[in-house]
């Protein structure tokens, strides 16, 4: 025997709020949830970190250090960050790398001149660009990159800056 059952419409409204709710609240990435920031030619979207993404900065990265990438074990979590921002047709990337525990290299370098890497990939390629930022905290010295403003916005970042917030 079949039954129908009449549910509320009010129910039934909060219910696929809910999961809509739960669904774009899994599509975020890095220290903060996803957002997004208006430019004049589109919008900019602080984007969810891929397996695929977070691989490809790590390589790019190993590389840039002139280290085997087998010397890390990973991106310091809760300081990755990754956007896409239209008016520049342009992917950004930050994070910083975690040394392995038996490369006195990786780690000396991820303590000092190494510590933090912004990345830069031009939407129609797949190779990122590494810039070294691990002295961008100390005065006088200038950010390697200009991250457009309206990623620093969807990341939650100082303008001008070129460093997560600490």
């Amino acid at each position: 025997m079949n039954r129908v059952i009449a549910m509320n419409p009010k129910v039934l409204s909060v219910l696929a709020l809910l999961g809509g709710s739960l669904l774009l609240s899994a599509c975020g990435s890095g220290p903060k949830s996803a957002s997004t920031s208006t430019t004049t030619t589109g919008v900019t979207q602080n984007l969810a970190l891929t397996p695929a993404v977070r691989k490809g900065l790590l390589d790019a990265a190993s590389k840039y250090h002139q280290l085997p990438v087998s010397d890390y074990v990973g991106l310091r979590a809760g300081a990755i960050y990754y956007a896409f921002d239209p008016a520049t047709n342009s992917y950004y990337a930050a994070a910083g790398l975690n040394a392995g525990p038996h490369s006195l290299q990786a780690q000396v370098g991820t303590q000092d001149d190494g510590a933090y890497n912004l990345f830069l990939r031009a939407a129609s390629t797949k190779t990122w660009t590494v810039y070294d930022d691990g002295l961008s905290e100390v005065q006088g010295t200038k950010c390697p990159l200009t991250i457009p403003p309206a990623v620093l916005k969807v990341w939650n970042w100082k303008a001008k800056s070129c460093f997560p917030p600490s």
